[in-house]
C-alpha cells in the first residue's frame, strides 16, 4: 500500500497562517514557524483586548460624565444615586453623548437627580 501523505491540508494550514501573518515585521511574515507563533500570539492580544476594550470605554464614559456633573456642581457618584432615586434609566454611553451634544439636556437630567437628592 503506498504511503498516504497529506500535502494539499498541510500546505492549505501553513497558507492560512501565512496570510494571517501578512504585514507583519521581518521573518514574521514569510517564515511558518515564526508566522505561527506572531499568529498565535496576536490572536491572543485579541482575544484579551476585545474585554479590555469594554473596561476601557466604561472609564471613558464615566469620566466624561463625572466632568459634566462637576460643570454642574455634582460629583458623578451623587448624579448616579440621584437619577437611580428619580427612577431615570439611562446608561452611561448615552449620559456621556449627551453630555457632549446636549449640555442643556444634560443640565436638565442633572436637575432631575439634585431634586431627588433633595428630597
Amino acid at each position: 500500500m503506498p504511503r498516504a501523505k497529506n500535502a494539499v491540508a498541510s500546505r492549505a494550514r501553513r497558507k492560512k497562517v501565512l496570510k494571517l501573518a501578512k504585514g507583519y515585521y521581518g521573518s514574521k511574515h514569510s517564515l511558518y514557524r515564526t508566522a505561527n507563533e506572531q499568529v498565535m500570539r496576536s490572536l491572543r492580544y485579541a482575544y484579551r483586548d476585545r474585554k479590555n476594550l469594554k473596561r476601557e470605554m466604561r472609564k471613558l464614559w464615566i469620566t466624561r460624565i463625572n466632568a459634566a456633573a462637576r460643570l454642574n456642581d455634582l460629583s458623578y457618584s451623587q448624579l448616579m444615586h440621584g437619577l437611580r432615586l428619580a427612577n431615570i434609566n439611562i446608561n452611561r454611553k448615552m449620559l456621556s453623548e449627551i453630555a457632549i451634544a446636549d449640555p442643556k439636556g444634560f443640565e436638565s437630567i442633572v436637575n432631575q437627580a439634585k431634586t431627588a437628592l433633595n428630597s
